[in-house]
């Protein structure tokens, strides 16, 4: 793990992207982080309930089940230096 690179327990669900948005300091700069359900969907080998109009309680607790993977996951984005063009990672 990175010292230089932390992840403060915050996460909220942005229903307009459907997607998980979270922070991550990098050397003292925040940094917006962004998963989609897919991404999630694909982690846990579960299906989206395309039924249920809004996914927000069923992203955030895969979201904490899979934290881990996830941070790892955006390290490795880090390292690549793989923003998009608003300075953001998106795991897609």
């Amino acid at each position: 793990m990175n010292q230089s690179i932390l992840f403060p327990d915050l996460q909220d669900w942005d229903p307009k992207s459907r997607s998980v948005v979270f922070p991550v300091q990098v050397q003292g700069s925040n940094i917006e982080c962004r998963i989609g359900i897919a991404k999630l969907a694909q982690l846990s080998q579960t299906p989206i309930n395309t039924e249920q109009p809004d996914n927000a309680s069923w992203a955030l607790a895969l979201f904490d089940e899979y934290r881990f993977d996830i941070e790892d996951e955006v390290e490795q984005l880090i390292e690549q230096e793989s923003f998009d063009e608003l300075g953001r990672l998106i795991l897609i």
